[in-house]
């Protein structure tokens, strides 16, 4: 299944969210100039590269800890291909503006990073010895999609699945839509033990547990950062952030 839209109107524009999707862009303009070792190079030093964050939790000499960790943050920016970029974006601009309406700027944006954060965790522990980069930006938005269907349950997505050339829409609730999502990255996660699951330049792989984390992390952080603390009061018309 496909989102095309959801039918959930904001309040307000939501700048944080249009402005990752524009950053991500931009970043992956910069990595299609590099080619060959300089991309392998940018990825190895940028991504998530679990075997070096171990070493570096470790204690390695080789890896100091401040910039192995950073990658936490700026793996989230990486993608692996146009397809990877666009699917995520996608999803972004679907939900991430009700969510965003609903917590205001700043807490969403530290709500954002936070679920990529622990979504970029829950990877690393179940492949901690790889070599492979792990990318991209579905950790951090798959917490914004379990804090969307957590406030917006019976929200509608219209939706399309493409059989051979024809798109079928249908709209469905949001519970639904997103439920169906988090049971398939949780049960691919579960069929992948023992495989590549990072998106990396070697395997091509999928996060599924960066996917799975994310969605749990994001609804149980989304009420702390007032997913339901608006009570009818429109964040962005009284300047607040």
């Amino acid at each position: 299944m496909v989102p095309i839209r959801d039918e959930n109107p904001t309040r307000g524009t939501a700048y944080v969210t249009y402005a990752l999707i524009i950053l991500n862009i931009l970043v992956f303009i910069y990595e299609a100039t590099l080619m060959g070792p300089r991309l392998e190079t940018f990825f190895d030093t940028w991504a998530i590269v679990p075997s070096q964050l171990t070493a570096s939790f470790a204690g390695s000499p080789r890896h100091s800890l401040p910039a192995e960790a950073l990658t936490l943050v700026t793996s989230q920016f990486l993608h692996g291909g146009i397809l990877h970029l666009g699917g995520n974006m996608l999803y972004l601009w679907i939900f991430g503006n009700n969510v965003e309406d609903e917590m205001g700027h700043t807490r969403f944006l530290i709500f954002y990073l936070l679920c990529g954060i622990f979504a970029g965790l829950a990877q690393y522990f179940f492949a901690a010895d790889s070599s492979i980069p792990s990318l991209g930006a579905s950790g951090a938005i798959a917490g914004v999609l379990g804090a969307y269907v957590l406030r917006f349950p019976q929200a509608r997505v219209l939706a399309a699945i493409p059989i051979f050339i024809i798109f079928f829409t249908f709209r469905v609730p949001a519970i639904l839509f997103l439920g169906f999502w988090f049971v398939q990255q949780a049960f691919y996660g579960v069929a992948s033990f023992g495989a590549p699951t990072n998106i990396g330049m070697e395997s091509g792989g999928i996060a599924y547990w960066a996917h799975a984390g994310g969605f749990v992390v994001g609804a149980v952080l989304g009420p702390l950062f007032g997913l339901f603390s608006t009570s009818g009061v429109k964040p962005f018309s009284d300047g607040k952030f």
